[in-house]
Formats: C-alpha cells, sequence, structure tokens
C-alpha cells in the first residue's frame, strides 16, 4: 500500500489528506493544528510544534520508529504548508532521494532547486493547484496546438457566491498569503519580454456568467509560465467583488492596514456560500482563440477552493503513483506533464462535481 505524508492540513490541506484516506491510501498528516482530520480513518496524526519541519519530524520517526517506513520507491510526500514555512521544508526535501509534490506558494520557487535536487536525487512536482496549476496546464496545452501565443490571460479568484459587507471576501487559504499576492510586484510578459509591473494595477471590469460584474487586477501568479510558455504578452489576474481591493489600497494608503487584523476579518466562514471560478484565454498568432472556464461551488467533501485546487493536488500524486517513472529527477512545473496527464485530470475533476468548458485536450480519455 502507498503511503501519503501530508504537510500541512489546513482547508485546503485537510480535503487533500481525507480524499486520499477514502481512496484507500495510508496517509500520515503533520501540522501544528491538525483538528480538522483528527480521528479520520486512515490517517495518522503528527502533530507539529509551530516551528518544527515535518521533515525533520518524519526522519527522526524513520531512525527511531520501528513501525514507521517511509519507501521513497513508493511512498511520497504532498507539501500543503502556507508561504515560506513550506518553501523551507520543500527546500530540505530537495536534499532527500524522495518524491515531493508542493502545493505550498512562497515568493521563492523551488526552481531555485533544480541542481541541488538532481545532485541529492529528488524530484519535486510544484505549483499544484488550480492557478498556478491547472492554468499552467490549460495554457501549456494551447501552446501545444496554437505555437507561440499572442496572448494569454488567466483570470481566477475564490470569493463570496455574491458581494457582502465589509470586505466582500473570505480568505480560502492562509490571508497571510493572500496579503503577499496583493504586495508582491507582478511580473508579467509584454512584447515578448518579461516586465515587472505593481500589483494591483490594471484593474478592469469583468462580466462572470451567473454572477455579474466583477473586477480583476495584476497579481504575481504565472510563475514557471513565464519561462515555459513562448507568448508576446502573458497576465495573470487576480477576481474580487467590486469594491474589495480599492477598501485594501485606501488601508495601506493611509496606513491603517493590520495584516493580524484581515485575518480575523476575512476569517472563512462555512455558512456563507462561495464559488471558485476562472477563466484561461489563449490566443495564436493565425487568430485562433481558446478559452477554458472553471467553476465551482463546493460541496458535502469541501468548499469550492479546496475542491478545485485540492483536486488537482490529488489527481498529480495518483498519476504520479501509477507511473513512477512519470517525471525525472529535479524539479518540474505543472506544465510538464503530458497531454494524456492533463487530459486524466480534467476528466477526474469534472467526474467530482467541478464545472470545466473549454476544448477538448488530446489523450486517451477525450
Amino acid at each position: 500500500m502507498n503511503v501519503i505524508h501530508c504537510f500541512g492540513v489546513g482547508l485546503v490541506g485537510s480535503y487533500v489528506a481525507r480524499k486520499f484516506a477514502e481512496a484507500g491510501y495510508s496517509v500520515h498528516a503533520y501540522d501544528p493544528r491538525p483538528h480538522r482530520v483528527l480521528g479520520f480513518p486512515g490517517i495518522e496524526v503528527h502533530h507539529l510544534e509551530p516551528d518544527n519541519d515535518p521533515v525533520d519530524l518524519m526522519l527522526d520517526l524513520i531512525t527511531s520508529d520501528e513501525s514507521f517506513t517511509f519507501d521513497p520507491k513508493s511512498d511520497l510526500v504532498v507539501n500543503m504548508l502556507p508561504g515560506d514555512i513550506g518553501h523551507s521544508s520543500t527546500t530540505t526535501l530537495a536534499e532527500l532521494p524522495w518524491r515531493t509534490v508542493d502545493l505550498s506558494f512562497s515568493q521563492f520557487t523551488p526552481d531555485r532547486d533544480e541542481q541541488k535536487a538532481k545532485d541529492y536525487g529528488a524530484s519535486i512536482l510544484w505549483d499544484t493547484g488550480i492557478a498556478p496549476g491547472l492554468s499552467n496546464m490549460l495554457l501549456s496545452e494551447a501552446y501545444r496546438q496554437l505555437g507561440v501565443l499572442k496572448n494569454g490571460e488567466v483570470r481566477v479568484g475564490g470569493n463570496p457566491t455574491g458581494p457582502t459587507s465589509g470586505w466582500n471576501y473570505m480568505a480560502p487559504f492562509s490571508p497571510i498569503d493572500v496579503v503577499a499576492e496583493y504586495t508582491r510586484p507582478a511580473r508579467v510578459v509584454r512584447d515578448s519580454e518579461q516586465v515587472t509591473l505593481p500589483a494591483l494595477s490594471e484593474r478592469h471590469e469583468i462580466d462572470v456568467p451567473e454572477k455579474g460584474k466583477m473586477e480583476a487586477f495584476l497579481t504575481d501568479g504565472l510563475r514557471s509560465v513565464l519561462n515555459s510558455i513562448p507568448a508576446e504578452d502573458l497576465s495573470e489576474y487576480t477576481v474580487r467583488w467590486p469594491g474589495h481591493i480599492q477598501k485594501f489600497i485606501d488601508e495601506r494608503d493611509s496606513g491603517e492596514l493590520d495584516v493580524r487584523r484581515l485575518t480575523s476579518e476575512w476569517q472563512y466562514n462555512e455558512k456563507i456560500p462561495e464559488f471558485t471560478w476562472m477563466e484561461v484565454f489563449a490566443e495564436g498568432h493565425d487568430g485562433t482563440k481558446m478559452t477554458w472556464r472553471v467553476q465551482d461551488h463546493g460541496g458535502v467533501d469541501g468548499h469550492s477552493m479546496a475542491r478545485s485546487t485540492g483536486l488537482v493536488t490529488v489527481c498529480c500524486v495518483e498519476e504520479w503513483l501509477n507511473d513512477p517513472g512519470m517525471l525525472p529527477l529535479g524539479v518540474h512545473p505543472p506544465e510538464a506533464l503530458s497531454s494524456e496527464v492533463v487530459s486524466r485530470i480534467v476528466s477526474r475533476m469534472i467526474k467530482e462535481g467541478v464545472e470545466i468548458e473549454g476544448p477538448l485536450i488530446s489523450g486517451p480519455d477525450s
């Protein structure tokens, strides 16, 4: 039986861990606050101290606990810790001959450890969420079909299903990571050159089907796509209800912005209906256009961001377990996956109830 070690079991990580356990895998969960998976059948919980690296705990257990085993050929690590904490663990994992699927999101990306991973025999697949993640895969598919893109755009956001009071928003993952998205300069491609623009710039109104007018603004979410997808223009925009980002800008500019307060005010509320929506648009130089739209409103198994993000991670892990040679040593972005793998991921997400509309992806199950 494959053993899957899940680092971080917050709103998204707990969904992923439960899906693995329900599928019959043996799951180990590592988190300072693992309450979301406590007592769940098939999940063994390891309590972390706030400053502890789960890799260190794993290594201690491997050497000190005879009942604890880890086989790099059949077992796998999934890193879902937030921000720089997650990046620190992935950096350590690059020094071990293990396979890692990395969902952590930090300013510092794992590809910095490419040579180190090869030297130590590690293999890492990173940015395995909806965006970055599925968005990368879809842009890559557009590039495979259209060649060098004239334009590629990703618009994505997880929001309440309608405007609410105050911020018109609640964070489906770490609020600190959301603030980082709002403050980090956005790297984009303009006229075939990578440039850096202010975060939150290029604000514009969009029409989201069945929801109405929303607002989109630049964020730094392209990451590996900046170097892997040849294009004349590439952009990634975060989508929010009107008024949200202006409120953030006003508090930032007045000096009233308090990240600790935002953590409370953006607290996820399970009683408020919410949805995740993404649009991936690509245009070739011959004028051919491709558009995918992804939407989820949550379900009995989890909220929409957990489902639409976590299912991508779950599928990547299961694809790798089914094909241990899927990726060589080194650090790999999601667009490195084949059309066949991406086709199966999309098909699985649709089967799980995620709405995905757009061009078919060439694969045996298309």
